[in-house]
């Protein structure tokens, strides 16, 4: 049986007091901005990256490896959940929306 490749990646995870979702930069910073996150083009790294996350347990959780894309403006969501995950709630303005 053999192994899809590996395809480019985000690591995301939610807060864990204010339950906003982020993402994992460079820098290993959390930053709400889709586009400011860490595109992740190699398995290595990519179970690097998640290890660290699922270690500031104390900041985030649910934290996991999603497909992206690169965009002119940085990673690009490949599917409907994570594009709506990155623009938030669509109930009433608030969290990122409440900027826009």
């Amino acid at each position: 049986m053999s192994r899809r490749p590996f395809t480019p990646k985000v690591l995301t995870a939610n807060l864990l007091r204010e339950g906003d979702v982020v993402y994992l930069d460079a820098t290993d910073a959390w930053v709400a901005d889709l586009h400011r996150a860490e595109l992740i083009e190699h398995e290595a790294r990519a179970a690097d990256r998640l290890a660290f996350a699922e270690a500031q347990s104390s900041r985030v959780v649910g934290a996991y490896l999603t497909d992206m894309k690169a965009g002119p403006n940085g990673p690009e969501p490949v599917h409907f959940r994570e594009g709506f995950r990155a623009t938030g709630p669509s109930n009433y303005p608030h969290g990122k929306q409440a900027g826009a």
